[in-house]
């Protein structure tokens, strides 16, 4: 009977480390955040280099790229569009400190900025971006329609938004993490498309990948 005791508190002790460890996701902060962004940075990079894909026929001279975590996107973006600037944004303290770190370069080169900022009030001017990218962040965007409404007023007329999940909303591991990250909501991608459409966006095209449940979902502003 003991041993089923100690048993059982183990398992209680473990899904509370799980749950804690799990909802660095939302807001990373201190010893656990950091491992949190590493890991981001490692098991996102996939995923995130299919949905740039599509954006291989843009040639934007403005980016923002909301939600940036641990910054290994900003730096692919840098990259992939060698006379653009990136401002990168999230509203996790650590997440831009590490963010910095890992562009330090350009930000030295003066074609990268990193700040801290709410995506329902970013505090940028209107109209000035060409691109906004959003990777496996919009689960805890509070009010989805109000935030997308917030990304069209600092994108130019013409300008897009990437959308990129890796989940399709309707898969079980999406309703799991659900369950034990605290404020996630898996969208679908026919929720995230109306939410485009009723924030303005037009020429809204989903993509999916064949083999795994990523989701790229491409607007035109």
């Amino acid at each position: 009977m003991e041993q089923h005791y100690l048993l059982f508190f183990e398992r209680v002790l473990t899904m509370g480390f799980i749950k804690k460890f799990l909802n660095q996701t939302r807001s990373p902060e201190g010893f656990l955040g950091k491992i949190i962004l590493r890991g981001m940075n490692l098991s996102h990079a996939k995923g995130a280099d299919w949905a740039m894909k599509y954006l291989d026929s843009l040639e934007p001279s403005e980016i923002v790229d909301l939600g940036c975590g641990g910054g290994r996107n900003a730096a692919v973006l840098l990259k992939k569009f060698p006379s653009a600037k990136v401002t990168a944004i999230d509203y996790s303290p650590l997440s831009v400190e590490k963010t910095r770190e890992y562009n330090r370069d350009m930000i030295a080169a003066g074609r990268c900025v990193v700040q801290e900022g709410n995506v329902r009030e970013l505090g940028l001017e209107s109209g000035k971006f060409g691109l906004a990218t959003a990777f496996e962040t919009i689960y805890f965007w509070p009010g989805l329609s109000e935030c997308f409404r917030e990304v069209a007023r600092v994108l130019q007329p013409g300008g897009r938004f990437l959308v990129a999940n890796e989940t399709t909303g309707t898969d079980s591991a999406a309703h799991k993490f659900e369950k034990i990250i605290d404020g996630m909501k898996a969208y679908t991608v026919e929720e995230i498309e109306d939410a485009l459409k009723s924030a303005g966006f037009t020429e809204v095209h989903s993509e999916h990948h064949p083999s795994w449940s990523w989701i790229a979902v491409l607007a035109k502003k």
